[in-house]
């Protein structure tokens, strides 16, 4: 019977098959941080368990930490995760990359650049947006904490039942100044925040064959954000290319690498596959998204104005109301007349190292006029970019170079907006308060970002590229 994607790396990771429609399943790889850990470990030291398989699993500070003076955590809460990991991974054996570490960084920006992540593997985190592995292959989702302990304690998780498969077809090639940043704000618009619950995506088409492994990992990324448990990208010579590259001390090598690279090339859908809902979109004429509202369906092209407030198909007309008095907006007004107070290039979502090459690209020579915060990812796309002079080309421009960390991407740490402030963020989530009380977040990509710092308000980056 011909198989899904999805399908061969879930069978392939059953370890039981309950007789309510529930599954046991393996799980190859598990990345922890400090804010869904502390919990765990202390359940484990509770009922005297040992990690199953400790090699398994990796840990590293993201969520509380701060981008500048690192090791000042005046955040007591913040400050007491942060200790409780390093003393939690001393005490079980873990890997951990912590502050001095040239490893550390976002926790699902180290998995793929150490070759952690790898096709075909089951990948779990205390973190929604876990999604981002599934660019390889891999059948990648966010857990919760009870579930952390349970997969430390014995490298299997239980779910409830089986994910429908959603096939997600994009056609065309992108236009210049849209990103794969913009695809996925466009299909959370079409699907809604719920469209894809109870799914796992499967992303192909020519746009996909066209896009880096930085491209696949932010449209992934987002997945969780329609609703989807996981989004996967079948690995192809790009997956493959990214893997054997230089610095990933977990990727195989060798021999292994050869009957690794054997398996990976079976991980496509076969033909005549069942798919239980589909959707297509020709990305050819696609225009950069910016999100208006509180979620992030509520969004439409930077070229566009806010819809009526009976206009938005995934909500009321009081929700949109209520939505557009948190961000200051009105029905009917130009995207490109929001302002924009504070500007975060960052996040899970866009703080690789192409994220930030658009990014000075466009900055070069130029200048912002409001705070704007570029924080990469991890510590090894910081060194990339100092190499690359790309710091450089920030601070010219007057914005913050950072060290890396989540940051604005949640007010968990100190890099957050003041009330009533709008922010044209790289993040993934634009919820009221998500970047801080009375914050007002607008999602878009990096290189809108960049041009939104320098305009002070929204601008439609291709009027600025051509």
């Amino acid at each position: 019977m011909p198989k899904t994607l999805f399908d061969k790396v879930w069978e392939a990771h059953v370890v039981e098959a309950m007789p309510d429609g529930s599954y046991l399943l393996y799980i190859d790889r598990h990345l922890v941080h400090e804010v869904t850990s502390p919990q765990a470990f202390e359940g484990l030291r509770r009922s005297g368990r040992k990690l199953r398989a400790p090699k398994r699993t990796l840990a590293v500070l993201d969520h509380n930490i701060p981008t500048v003076d690192r090791r000042n955590i005046t955040n007591p809460i913040a400050k007491k995760q942060v200790t409780e990991l390093e003393s939690n991974v001393r005490e079980f054996g873990i890997e951990f990359y912590g502050l001095d570490s040239d490893r550390q960084g976002i926790v699902h920006i180290i998995g793929p650049e150490l070759g952690f992540t790898l096709p075909g593997v089951t990948l779990v985190c205390g973190d929604s947006h876990t999604s981002t592995h599934g660019a390889f292959g891999a059948l990648a989702f966010g857990i919760g904490t009870s579930e952390v302990e349970h997969v430390l304690a014995t490298q299997c998780l239980m779910q409830s039942s089986k994910p429908l498969n959603f096939r997600v077809e994009l056609q065309g090639r992108l236009p210049r100044g849209v990103t794969s940043k913009d695809v996925i704000l466009r299909i959370i618009r079409e699907i809604g925040t719920a469209g894809g619950t109870g799914s796992v995506f499967e992303f192909c088409g020519e746009a996909i064959a066209a896009m880096s492994m930085e491209e696949r990992m932010s449209l992934c990324n987002m997945s969780i954000e329609a609703g989807a448990r996981a989004g996967m990208i079948a690995p192809d010579p790009t997956t493959f290319d990214y893997i054997q590259a230089q610095n990933r001390p977990f990727a195989p090598k060798g021999k292994v690498l050869t009957e690794a690279l054997n398996y990976w090339k079976t991980l496509q859908t076969d033909a005549g596959a069942h798919f239980d809902k589909e959707l297509v979109l020709n990305v050819s004429a696609l225009a950069p998204q910016v999100t208006w509202g509180t979620n992030p369906a509520m969004g439409t092209d930077v070229s566009g104005s806010i819809p009526a407030l009976d206009g938005y198909k995934h909500s009321s007309a009081a929700n949109v109301e209520r939505a557009l008095q948190y961000m200051g907006l009105k029905a009917g007004q130009k995207m490109t007349e929001i302002p924009i107070d504070l500007v975060f290039i960052g996040s899970c979502t866009n703080g690789r190292i192409e994220d930030l090459r658009a990014a000075a690209a466009f900055l070069q020579g130029k200048k912002v006029k409001v705070q704007t915060l570029v924080v990469p990812g991890s510590m090894q796309v910081k060194a990339q970019a100092e190499r690359e002079g790309l710091d450089h080309v920030f601070k010219q421009a007057g914005a913050k170079w950072r060290e890396p960390g989540c940051s604005m991407c949640l007010g968990m740490n100190p890099d957050i907006a003041a009330p009533g402030q709008h922010v044209a963020s790289t993040s993934n989530r634009n919820f009221e308060g998500r970047q801080g009380k009375g914050a007002r977040t607008h999602l878009m990509s990096p290189i809108m970002a960049a041009a939104a710092g320098v305009a002070g308000h929204v601008v439609d980056v291709r009027e600025k590229l051509y």
